[in-house]
C-alpha cells in the first residue's frame, strides 16, 4: 500500500470541533507528571469518527523526540456512567494486556475533574488502517479484498471469545448469571430514558424480545459488545489486524449478545442508507449476516440456531446508543452536525428489526 493510500485509511485527526476544546495547559502539566521523559504538548487534535466517547490524538515531547498518544474521555452531557467509564476502559485494557496483546497499552488513567472536565485516560497510538464508512479511493477495497478483511474480522471475534477469563482481573469484568435479561431490560429501559419521538414498531420489537429472551445462552466469554470495522487496526498491507479498540462496554457474557451486535451494525448493500453508515460491511465482496453467522459457528462450534433473537438485540442496542446521542444534540450538549440525521439510525434499525422478528430471518426480508 503507498503513502497517500495509508494516510487515507488512517484516521486524519482534525481541529478540535467547538464546545470539546481540550484545557492543553492544565493537561500538559499533569501528564508531565505521570509519563516519564514528557517535558510538554506539542498539539491536540480530534479525530472526527466515532459516535460515543471523544477521542483526541496528542503530540508530545518525550525525551525530545515527537511522540503521538490518544486521549478518551466521556462525550460533553453525557450522564449514563456504564457506557462512558474511562476507570473501567482504562482496567479492561489492562486486564487484557497477556490474555489478548491486541489491544493499544494503556498509560494514564486520571479520575480528578479539575483536570479537563471530566475523568480520562491516556493510551498509546496503534498505527495501520482503520476502515470506516467511507472508502479510501488509492486503497485497493476489491470484491478480493473485501472477502478476506470480513472474513478475518470474524475470525477475530472468534477468537476474541476464546480468551482464557479465568484470571480475577477478567472474572471481575461481568456477572455472566443473568446476563442476556439483563441486557434486554436495561437497552429497553435506556431507549424510554432518551426517547424523543415515536418510532414505529420499537414497542413491538421491545416486547418480543422480553418474550423471547432464551432460557439457556451459550457459556460466557470475554465480549467486546461493539465489534465492527472501525473498531479494528489492520495492518498496513491489509493481512492481520493489529488491535482492536474501544472497549469501553466489554465485559464477560453470552458470546452470541456479541454477535448479534456485530450482525446488527453489518449492513449490506440493499440496506437502507443509514444503517450503513457504521462500515464498509455493504460493498462488493464482504461475507453476508448468514455466511458471517456460518463462519463464526465454523470457527467456534457454537450453536447458532436462535440467531434472529440475538440480531434483533444487536439492532436494537444501535437503535438506542443512536437515540441516546440525538437526544443529547438536541438538548445541544453537542454541536457535531452529523448527531442531527441519527434519528433516521434510529427509524431504520427499528424497522430492520421488526422485519426480522416477522420473517425469522437476519437477510433477505
Amino acid at each position: 500500500m503507498n503513502d497517500t493510500a495509508n494516510k487515507q485509511a488512517l484516521d486524519a485527526p482534525i481541529q478540535t470541533r467547538q464546545g470539546e476544546e481540550l484545557d492543553t495547559v492544565r493537561l500538559a502539566d499533569y501528564l508531565s507528571q505521570h509519563i516519564k521523559g514528557m517535558t510538554g504538548l506539542l498539539d491536540i487534535h480530534q479525530f472526527p469518527s466515532g459516535f460515543s466517547n471523544l477521542t483526541y490524538m496528542l503530540t508530545a515531547s518525550v525525551h525530545g523526540e515527537r511522540i503521538e498518544y490518544v486521549l478518551r474521555r466521556p462525550p460533553v452531557g453525557a450522564n449514563i456512567k456504564s457506557a462512558h467509564d474511562m476507570e473501567r476502559e482504562y482496567k479492561v485494557l489492562h486486564a487484557l494486556r497477556t490474555a489478548y496483546p491486541k489491544v493499544p497499552s494503556p498509560l494514564v488513567y486520571c479520575d480528578d475533574t479539575d483536570v479537563l472536565g471530566a475523568p480520562f485516560y491516556v493510551m498509546e497510538r496503534v498505527q495501520g488502517v482503520i476502515l470506516r464508512s467511507k472508502k479510501p479511493d488509492a486503497l485497493d477495497l476489491s470484491a478480493p479484498v473485501m472477502k478476506r478483511l470480513s472474513t478475518l474480522l470474524v475470525d477475530n471475534l472468534a477468537a476474541l471469545h476464546a480468551v482464557d477469563i479465568s484470571t480475577p482481573e477478567l472474572q471481575a469484568l461481568g456477572k455472566p448469571d443473568g446476563y442476556v435479561r439483563r441486557q434486554v431490560e436495561g437497552w429497553i429501559k435506556r431507549y424510554e430514558n432518551a426517547k424523543t419521538d415515536e418510532i414505529p414498531g420499537m414497542n413491538n420489537v421491545a416486547e418480543w424480545l422480553m418474550a423471547n429472551i432464551p432460557d439457556t445462552t451459550s457459556a460466557p466469554t470475554l465480549i467486546h459488545n461493539d465489534y465492527k470495522y472501525d473498531n479494528v487496526v489492520f495492518a498496513t498491507d491489509l493481512s492481520a489486524i493489529s488491535a482492536v479498540l474501544d472497549w469501553e462496554m466489554a465485559t464477560i457474557g453470552d458470546p452470541l449478545m456479541d454477535l448479534g451486535t456485530t450482525l446488527g451494525y453489518w449492513a449490506e448493500e440493499n440496506d437502507p442508507m443509514p444503517l450503513k453508515m457504521f462500515g464498509l460491511t455493504s460493498i462488493e465482496g464482504n461475507l453476508n449476516r448468514e455466511e458471517v453467522v456460518a463462519r463464526y459457528a465454523d470457527e467456534t462450534g457454537r450453536d447458532v440456531s436462535n440467531i434472529v433473537f440475538y440480531y434483533v438485540f444487536g439492532l436494537l442496542k444501535i437503535v438506542v446508543i443512536a437515540q441516546q446521542i440525538y437526544a443529547r444534540f438536541k438538548l445541544g450538549y453537542t454541536k457535531d452536525p452529523r448527531f442531527g440525521s441519527l434519528i433516521f439510525v434510529v427509524q431504520a434499525g427499528a424497522d430492520m428489526a421488526y422485519k426480522a422478528l416477522q420473517s425469522g430471518k437476519i437477510r433477505g426480508f
